[in-house]
């Protein structure tokens, strides 16, 4: 007997790739369980799944960076005090550090980080924690069908009580923007080319020491890279990386102030345009910002 459910949950996360740098994803995760009957006639009830199975997946791979650990690209992975600290070389040279709680990331015994190689390790993961009639699970994951502009964005959010202040996790999310009524497909391509495969990062979270003391150490260019640090709930979170692999805004990266950092952009560079955008924070979710008579409408 099999029992499915599908669009159990969405797992948001960043990856590390050695051509791509920092990469914010987001797969949409279908479930099936194949076993016997229990003494309810059931193989599992839809609240044990939609609950319990979700509630692993999430904790285990969601608002994590996930790392191939058996890349060559990962060329440093060391415990200091609370923290696990990384450094990734990425194929131009160009390298990424971050220090967090362990929680903050997910390993695989990979040398990639793909649909291919995260299935086993979420089966695995799941079926740990199964009753005995449950035999087998069949776990798929998926990419939204998107058919317009997306992007692929990472960040942190240091004011967020749960997982999002994470410094690196991610989001595939699509687009849209209407000037005057209509889709621009000019504009969504804009954030589309602006945004792809960025960390985008507030300008409060700099901290010039944490470059300085990360260029002397690995004998860097400073002019090259930016370094980021903040204090949450859950610990110290420390990041460098290269400046191309950046967009530094002045506000938080919620997706409200995204949307509303958008907004401003388009509407100062097409003053006499009305603008509304929806920007998406993953599947399904996101903000509205827009203007009106060039008034602007959060």
């Amino acid at each position: 007997m099999h029992l499915f459910v599908n669009d159990l949950t969405v797992i948001d996360f960043s990856y590390l790739d050695v051509n791509r740098g920092v990469v914010g994803e987001s797969w949409i995760v279908d479930v099936a369980l194949i076993g016997n009957l229990n003494e309810q006639n059931m193989v599992l009830d839809f609240g044990v799944v939609k609950s319990q199975i979700k509630r692993i997946i999430d904790r285990e791979f969601d608002h994590k960076l996930h790392i191939a650990e058996d890349s060559a690209a990962l060329i440093e992975k060391e415990i200091k005090g609370d923290n696990l600290d990384i450094l990734y070389k990425m194929a131009s040279l160009d390298l990424i550090h971050m220090s967090a709680p362990p929680s903050a990331y997910c390993f695989l015994q990979a040398e990639k980080v793909d649909i291919e190689t995260v299935l086993p390790l979420i089966r695995a993961t799941v079926m740990r924690h199964m009753p005995e009639n449950v035999k087998d699970i069949q776990i798929t994951l998926r990419a939204e069908e998107i058919p317009q502009e997306y992007y692929h964005y990472s960040h942190g959010l240091k004011k967020h009580d749960g997982n999002c202040q994470r410094i690196v996790h991610g989001h595939r999310s699509k687009v849209t923007v209407m000037e005057n009524g209509e889709m621009s497909r000019d504009w969504q391509q804009y954030w589309q080319r602006r945004w792809k495969d960025i960390y985008i990062a507030s300008e409060e979270d700099l901290d010039s020491t944490l470059l300085q003391q990360f260029s002397e150490q690995y004998h860097i260019a400073q002019d090259n890279y930016l370094a980021f640090s903040y204090t949450a709930s859950q610990g110290d979170f420390r990041l460098v990386g290269p400046k191309n692999c950046i967009d530094l805004i002045d506000r938080d990266t919620t997706v409200e102030c995204l949307a509303e950092f958008m907004l401003e952009v388009m509407a100062a560079q097409s003053p006499e345009s009305e603008f509304k955008v929806m920007t998406y924070e993953g599947v399904s979710k996101g903000a509205i910002a827009q203007n009106t008579l060039n008034t602007p409408s959060f």
